[in-house]
């Protein structure tokens, strides 16, 4: 079985002209954790440099992974953890209730829906089914929200017609970039939305991820880097019209898109000046091919930074280890002698691990509080305010570094 392939045309418009952003090198699966014991398992590593289409402007990796070894059924992320991204369901299920007046006659379906952290938002006033290929569907299960054990495809979209009919609305939060083949992804949606359908998408938006020098959220699991242009245009294709878009804060920097193929809504300005604010960005002013150099400078201010406090004996310890910590570790080559662990919450699955691609074992947090290391690496950086707040609640009193945008220290 083959593991990974790298593309040979542009995974929407099939050009095979590409131009180089930038190359991270050899990275692991970013949740492929090993049991700290002596026996360590050899682990596999994939090319992970992004790209630029020439023709459609989509930028993507090189390289795409099979979705059995990113997404296996004990795929460990629950989104129902953290705090920003139940703040942000909930938005978004009150947007959709303006939007269509939702009832119980109607029916909300989410492609990727994990735990089932947003359908818990629309479950009092519609009908949800979710779709998810992880074990972790079967806590959604537990929570009483119907879910599908499956990956999106035509199969599975035949599925929830025939048990629950077509949706009145889909959702695509974190998902619409894992999964390969988007025109394909576009006439699954295509197929199993109600005509005059709502279909909304959230993903990691290009022009955050390049103004905050965001390296750590490129890794396999996300295939491609959505501007609203390319976003668009994709939809566009497949007969849906974008009639909103708007800035959220998840993820470091997203952006939630709302289609329709009924043609009944009046698009907004936002999406205007969204879509005018990045072709100023990302293109007249080049700051896309710009990105490299800043990305390489800031590898090596934080690895200057992690030897210097190593020579003064200073102890660091890291704290969480989201999908992000793997590339930005394993990226710099950042390795037990200058982060000596990485600290998770009591009762994760990765506690008693190693992060992947290295030897940096994974402690319950305890020994953060028990031991006060000098420095903490907070590798969760896009929510640093909200770790930082609870940590120091808790009676922390480390000093904590910032990785990105710049290194920063805070006492």
């Amino acid at each position: 079985m083959r593991s990974s392939k790298i593309i040979q045309k542009c995974q929407i418009c099939g050009s095979v002209q590409f131009k180089d952003i930038l190359d991270l090198g050899y990275l692991p699966s970013v949740n492929d954790f090993q049991e700290i014991k002596n026996d360590q398992k050899e682990q596999i590593f994939f090319p992970s440099k992004l790209v630029q289409c020439q023709n459609c402007k989509l930028v993507q990796l090189s390289c795409i992974v099979d979705k059995e070894i990113l997404f296996p059924s004990s795929y460990p992320y629950t989104s129902s953890t953290t705090r920003i991204l139940r703040e942000n369901f909930s938005e978004l299920s009150q947007e959709v209730d303006e939007l269509i007046n939702l009832d119980k006659d109607k029916l909300v379906c989410d492609i990727g829906s994990n735990d089932g952290n947003l359908l818990t938002y629309f479950k009092e006033k519609s009908k949800v089914v979710g779709i998810t290929p992880e074990d972790i569907g079967n806590k959604a299960i537990a929570k009483g929200i119907p879910t599908i054990i499956d990956y999106f495809n035509k199969d599975s979209s035949n599925k929830i017609i025939e048990k629950f009919g077509n949706p009145d609305v889909i959702t695509a939060t974190n998902v619409f970039a894992h999964i390969d083949n988007p025109n394909e992804v576009m006439e699954n949606i295509s197929f199993l939305l109600k005509k005059d359908g709502l279909f909304i998408i959230e993903v990691h938006y290009l022009k955050s991820l390049i103004e905050t020098n965001q390296y750590d959220t490129i890794y396999h699991e996300h295939m491609r880097y959505y501007s609203l242009e390319c976003l668009n245009n994709l939809l566009a294709s497949s007969g849906f019209e974008v009639f909103n878009a708007k800035l959220i804060n998840t993820h470091g920097g997203s952006i939630r898109v709302f289609a329709s193929r009924s043609r009944n809504y009046n698009v907004s300005e936002s999406f205007y000046q969204i879509l005018e604010n990045e072709q100023k960005f990302l293109y007249q002013e080049n700051n896309l091919f710009s990105y490299k150099s800043i990305v390489q400078q800031q590898k090596a201010d934080l690895i200057k930074k992690l030897i210097e406090l190593k020579n003064k004996q200073k102890t660091v310890f890291g704290i969480g280890a989201p999908s992000r910590g793997t590339t930005l570790i394993n990226y710099c080559g950042i390795d037990e002698s200058l982060v000596s662990n990485i600290c998770e919450i009591k009762g994760s699955h990765k506690i008693g691990k190693y992060l992947p691609g290295t030897s940096i074992p994974v402690l319950d947090e305890a020994i953060l509080f028990k031991e006060q290391p000098d420095y903490v690496l907070l590798l969760s950086w896009h929510i640093a305010k909200e770790l930082i707040h609870n940590l120091k609640k808790k009676g922390l009193r480390s000093k904590f570094i910032i990785p990105l945008p710049e290194v920063r220290i805070i006492d």
